[in-house]
C-alpha cells in the first residue's frame, strides 16, 4: 500500500538497509500476452497469470516481513490520477496516437478515456484497449477508416507486461530519481507512467531528477550503484555507448557520482542487461556468471576539470579501484559450465539486497544459492516459476526508492 509519508527518499548503494520499494503486482497486461504476440512482448512464455500474481504476493511479504515498505505500481498510478487532472492528460496523450489511430480517432478515444474513473483509467493505461473494447460513438463509426479496418482483437493501446520489472524505467541515486530511456517500442511507453507517478503523485511532492533521456538509451537493469559515488553502466543489448556516456555527464554535473564504469555486455537475450550478469550481494561482493568472470572489462569515466576515459581494464579490478577497496569478491554461480548457464537464464545472478549480505533470490537456482551461503551471504527464496517467464528475477521486478546511506 502507497503512503503519504515514509523513510528519506534515494539511494546511494545497491546493498544499504532497503526501506522502501516499488513493485507492480501482475494484473491484465499478462493477460494480453498469446503465443502470435509474446516475442514482440518480450516474453519467453506465457505466464499462468493467477500464479504469477500469487508469486509476486509472496515476493512483497518476504519483503514486509524484513520491515520494507511495499509501494505498488498500480496503487500509485491510480493515486496520481485521483490527484491530478494535469496527470490524467498527460498519460492519455502518451498512450493515444493519431498516428496509429488518425485524427479523429484518437481524439474519440482521449475524449472517453477521460471520462474514465482513476482506477478504470490506470487499468486501461497498463493492460492496454482492443479495437473491440472501444467505445463506439456514432462519429467514429461514420468516420474512421482506422476503426473500420483493423480486427477487433488488435490493440488500439498496446499492453505494457513489462511493467512487472519496475527496476527499467527509473532508479534513484542520492536524493533524486532518473527516469530512463527504454530502447525497444514494446516497453516505450512505460517510463511515461513512471514519470507521472513522481511528477504528480502526493508521496513524491518536490523530488527532483537525476537524469532524464529521451534520445539514447538507457536501462535501469544495466545501471549498478557500486558504491557511493561509484556506477557501473552495462552497454549491450538495451543500453547504448552514446547513453552511457549522457548519464555519467549528467551524473557529474549534478555531483552524484564521481565515476562511471561503462561495462560492455553481449548483446544477447539470456544477458539484456548488466544485472542478469552480475549484482552486488554485500558492500564489497558481487555474484557473478562465470563465464564472464575473466572476460568482462570496463571503461572509466572519470569527473574532474573535463570529462576522462581509460581502459579497458578487467571490470573487477576497475570496480575495486573506483570503491576504493582491496579487492571485489567475486561469487560465482555454479562450478559447472551447464549448471552456470542454466542458473543464469534463470536469473540465478539477479538478486536484490535487502541489506549488506541479505539478498533475495529466486529459489530455483539451487548451486548458485548454496554458494552464497557459502559465503556467508542470507539467501530469502522465492518462486518464479510464471514470473521468471520474461527473463527478470528479484532485481529486476523491483525499483529501490529508499535505503540507508553507506
Amino acid at each position: 500500500m502507497s503512503s503519504s509519508a515514509g523513510p528519506l527518499l534515494g539511494a546511494d548503494s545497491e546493498v544499504g538497509r532497503l526501506r522502501t520499494v516499488m513493485l507492480h503486482r501482475p494484473g491484465d497486461e499478462l493477460r494480453r500476452l498469446t503465443p502470435r504476440n509474446s516475442d514482440q512482448l518480450l516474453f519467453d512464455g506465457l505466464p499462468w497469470v493467477d500464479r504469477a500474481q500469487e508469486e509476486h504476493d509472496a515476493f512483497a511479504d518476504v519483503l514486509t516481513g524484513r520491515g520494507v515498505e511495499v509501494l505498488l505500481l498500480g496503487d500509485l498510478l491510480k493515486e496520481t490520477f485521483e490527484s491530478s487532472g494535469a496527470a490524467r492528460m498527460q498519460g492519455i496523450a502518451a498512450a493515444v496516437s493519431p498516428r496509429r489511430l488518425g485524427h479523429h480517432l484518437a481524439q474519440d478515444l482521449s475524449t472517453e478515456l477521460r471520462g474514465l474513473s482513476a482506477d478504470d483509467l490506470a487499468r486501461v493505461l497498463m493492460a492496454g484497449m482492443t479495437f473491440d473494447e472501444m467505445p463506439e460513438s456514432a462519429a467514429t463509426v461514420r468516420s474512421s477508416l482506422v476503426w473500420r479496418m483493423h480486427h477487433g482483437a488488435e490493440f488500439a493501446i498496446d499492453p505494457l507486461p513489462n511493467l512487472l520489472f519496475t527496476r527499467d524505467s527509473s532508479f534513484w541515486i542520492g536524493d533524486r530519481f532518473a527516469i530512463t530511456s527504454l530502447a525497444l517500442p514494446a516497453r516505450v511507453r512505460e517510463t511515461s507512467l513512471t514519470d507521472l507517478i513522481y511528477a504528480h503523485h502526493p508521496r513524491f511532492l518536490g523530488v527532483r531528477r537525476a537524469y532524464e533521456s529521451h534520445t539514447a538509451p538507457v536501462e535501469g537493469g544495466d545501471v549498478l550503484l557500486l558504491a557511493p559515488g561509484v556506477v557501473a553502466v552495462g552497454v549491450g543489448e538495451r543500453t547504448t555507448p552514446a547513453g552511457a556516456e549522457a548519464l555519467a555527464r549528467s551524473l557529474f554535473d549534478d555531483n552524484l557520482a564521481h565515476t562511471v564504469l561503462a561495462v560492455p555486455i553481449e548483446q544477447r537475450r539470456a544477458s539484456m542487461h548488466l544485472d542478469t550478469v552480475c549484482t552486488m550481494v554485500d558492500t564489497d561482493a558481487v555474484v557473478m556468471y562465470p563465464v564472464i568472470q575473466d572476460s568482462l572489462s570496463a571503461f572509466t569515466i572519470h569527473s574532474g576539470e573535463s570529462v576522462s576515459v581509460t581502459g579497458p581494464q578487467p571490470f573487477v579490478e576497475a570496480a575495486a579501484e573506483a570503491m576504493g577497496i582491496e579487492k571485489l569478491r567475486v561469487i560465482d554461480t555454479g562450478l559447472d559450465a551447464v549448471t552456470a548457464e542454466r542458473e543464469q537464464w534463470d536469473d540465478g545472478n539477479n538478486t536484490l539486497a535487502l541489506a549488506p549480505g541479505v539478498v533475495v533470490a529466486y529459489d530455483r537456482n539451487v548451486e548458485t544459492n548454496r554458494r552464497l551461503e557459502d559465503s556467508g551471504i542470507e539467501v530469502l527464496t522465492i518462486a518464479g516459476s510464471e514470473l521468471g517467464s520474461g527473463r527478470g528475477g528479484p532485481r529486476c521486478m523491483s525499483c529501490p526508492v529508499s535505503r540507508d546511506r553507506l
